[in-house]
């Protein structure tokens, strides 16, 4: 597991990643989607909204839902290791 979790952190390339080894596919796909549902972002797959819910959202596409650079950075990350595990939506 330490092995993964060195290459993890290398496939992720930024000194300021975060370092996701040891999450499991379902943690990452909640913790970048709270991103968004925290921003106001209205999802539309089934598995997003019985999860999240819609209310309060605001916005229908991801490219209009207002994120700071760290905030983009992270699900940047996320989606990276997300790739690396071989995660599926």
């Amino acid at each position: 597991m330490a092995v993964a979790g060195v290459l993890l952190a290398a496939s992720i390339g930024s000194a300021a990643a975060q370092d996701f080894s040891g999450w499991s596919c379902r943690d990452l796909w909640i913790e970048r989607n709270q991103i968004y549902k925290n921003a106001g972002y209205c999802f539309r797959t089934q598995r997003a909204v019985t999860y999240f819910g819609n209310a309060g959202c605001v916005y229908d596409r991801q490219g209009d839902v207002p994120l700071s650079a760290r905030q983009r950075q992270v699900i940047a990350d996320i989606t990276r290791a997300e790739r690396y595990l071989g995660c599926t939506d």
